[in-house]
């Protein structure tokens, strides 16, 4: 249905606010009633925990961070927007629900639909359960004025989208109410817009007096993007991709902050493997470009933060606030100069991958950080349990450890690894394309072969990093020892045979717990061989499928020497036989895992 141009701007902003004062005037707080614990939930869009953005939101600090739990191991499982999302609200890992990009016939909106997801993700489940459930900002890419009600999202009480071709633009955003026709909102700052829709819900809320669930979605801080049609189906040139904006009062802030200077920022000689390998180094006039586009993503976050604090005020005001819980977290991360890279997402390093995670409420410790590995998979079943509901059978995540008993206590009983994913492009943001300057060719901001599977391990013991791109290429990092990941301890990216060589020096030279990373790169191998069709259980304790038994809980326990031959010799190897731009299971190499038998040989058994 097209869109219905009504512009708000012919009241502006302080006709959205009185209708908010209006609804605020005539309710009571609430001081009685139920005892179910109450979630809103800030999903921020593209933001950074590795460059500091946290840093400069004190309002955040003392609302969150100072007043819950920091999860400094949390990752997202995909470095893109909408299979991120819909990762998740679903609890599922990509490979199984099959969003991988951000627009058909891959990702979007439709994909969403198309693949039954509608019907089968949280709001609808915690409907079921008898909560009021609100979502304001952006839901899912490709999410737009023409399709937005084909069908509506299921599973809201109440919902105001931001709406494509428009979500990132930030003075000129259209936003979809309930089913209401679209609305556009030109010359109103995009954040400001959602914080007076965020309060009318949350009073919405407060009004019906049932516990709820209310999401708010800022783009902040994603790049300003204009499109010159309704999708990436064309995305070398259908897009415009400046900095954020931020918001009038703020784009004063921050003139002589610059990127962090660390190892990896800019280095002098490349890293990694693949197209990343062949990025040249950035002359001056890109860090110049690039510290201006990082001081205008902390500009944009400026807005958020006062959203965080507006609502955490009116939930204090409504005495509700001991009774609800409070999660920040972003889709995916961001790197601007890291690895040589312009400003962009969708690699599998830290930057784009370890994103912020903050919970707050009842019975959650103060102030506190933990080292607990978690991820975006873990998040629905997170709530599941925040709100005394039964887990589902098939989530591919387990709930994140809560209590300070919980952080302290569960190091041994979960797992230690993070499934990373991601197919099909990587977008280079801003002025600049991946060789430097893609002048009147827009295609220049575009690296096609991007496909890649890895998995993170986190103990305190190792700090690993693997993964296999679809070229068939592979790195292998010990972030204890290099936690910028320049030095790839895998054979030489220069070794196309594909073979294991055990005597290769890049494989044998450094060690780890004492082995050699051949050794240690052959068990990670297998375990990223599970993971990367994992379902269900198989998903939180992925070493089961290799070891039955149930000996082996972690890769400390599969590096005994007594598995060498079945891990070195004798298992299947990830491997692509092509690259490809969404999850074709033709491509994606061996689906199953040979199971270890007694150290027997495999040829014994069949």
């Amino acid at each position: 249905m097209p869109v219905s141009r009504r512009i708000a701007r012919l009241f502006g902003l302080a006709a959205l606010v009185a209708v908010v004062v209006e609804s605020q005037a005539a309710q009571a707080p609430l001081t009685k009633g139920t005892t179910k614990p109450n979630i809103v939930f800030f999903l921020t869009d593209d933001q950074d925990l590795h460059l500091e953005s946290l840093s400069y939101q004190p309002l955040v600090k003392k609302y969150l961070i100072d007043e819950g739990l920091s999860y400094q191991h949390h990752f997202c499982t995909v470095a893109l927007c909408c299979p991120s999302r819909v990762n998740l609200w679903t609890g599922k890992a990509a490979h199984n629900t099959n969003v991988t990009d951000v627009n058909p016939p891959y990702g979007g909106y439709p994909k969403f639909v198309s693949q039954g997801l509608n019907d089968q993700y949280l709001p609808v489940w915690l409907q079921r359960a008898g909560f009021n459930t609100y979502y304001t900002g952006k839901l899912f890419n490709a999410h737009t004025v023409e399709n937005y009600d084909a069908p509506h999202p299921a599973g809201f009480t109440g919902s105001d989208f931001l709406l494509d071709p428009y979500t990132y633009q930030y003075l000129n955003s259209t936003w979809q109410r309930g089913h209401d026709a679209p609305t556009s909102y030109e010359g109103i700052y995009t954040t400001d817009i959602i914080t007076e829709k965020a309060k009318g819900f949350l009073n919405d809320a407060v009004k019906d007096q049932k516990p709820f669930f209310l999401t708010i979605a800022p783009v902040a801080p994603h790049s300003n993007v204009e499109f010159n049609g309704n999708n990436f189906s064309d995305i070398g040139s259908s897009l415009k991709v400046t900095p954020p904006v931020s918001a009038e009062r703020h784009k004063h802030l921050f003139r002589d902050i610059k990127i962090p200077r660390t190892e990896h920022f800019n280095p002098q000689q490349p890293s990694g493997v693949n197209w990343i390998r062949q990025l040249p180094r950035q002359n001056q006039s890109q860090v110049e470009y690039n510290d201006e586009f990082y001081r205008s993503r902390l500009r944009a976050l400026q807005a958020v933060d006062e959203l965080v604090e507006v609502i955490i005020e009116l939930l204090q005001d409504y005495g509700i606030l001991d009774n609800t819980y409070l999660i920040y977290t972003s889709d995916n991360g961001y790197h601007i100069g890291q690895h040589r890279l312009p400003p962009g997402k969708e690699c599998g390093y830290e930057e784009d991958v370890n994103v912020p995670l903050i919970i707050r409420g009842p019975g959650i410790p103060r102030g506190a950080v933990t080292d607990q590995v978690t991820s975006h998979t873990d998040l629905a079943p997170t709530i599941f349990n925040l709100l005394k509901l039964e887990a589902r059978d098939d989530f591919d995540g387990a709930a994140v450890p809560l209590t300070t008993y919980d952080t302290d206590h569960s190091g041994h009983s979960r797992h230690e690894h993070i499934t990373l994913e991601y197919w099909g492009f990587a977008l280079a943001e801003g002025r600049y394309g991946f060789q430097g300057d893609f002048g009147s060719d827009p295609k220049a901001s575009i690296q096609w072969n991007n496909t890649y599977k890895a998995v993170r391990l986190i103990s305190d013991k190792y700090n690993l990093y693997y993964s296999v791109w679809c070229n068939n290429e592979h790195e292998l990092y010990d972030l204890t020892m290099d936690p910028y990941q320049l030095r790839n301890i895998y054979a030489s990216s220069q070794d196309s045979s594909r073979e294991w060589d055990s005597s290769s020096s890049a494989g044998t030279s450094h060690f780890v717990l004492g082995l050699s990373a051949y050794k240690i790169a052959s068990r990670l191998d297998a375990l990223l061989l599970v993971l990367k069709s994992c379902k269900g259980i198989t998903c939180i304790r992925p070493w089961d499928v290799l070891h039955p038994l149930g000996n082996v809980r972690n890769l400390e326990d599969a590096l005994t020497s007594d598995y060498d031959r079945f891990y070195e010799n004798e298992q299947k190897k990830v491997e692509f036989s092509r690259c490809e731009p969404g999850y074709i299971l033709d491509a994606e190499g061996p689906q199953e895992a040979l199971v270890y038998r007694d150290g027997l040989r495999w040829s014994e058994w069949t």
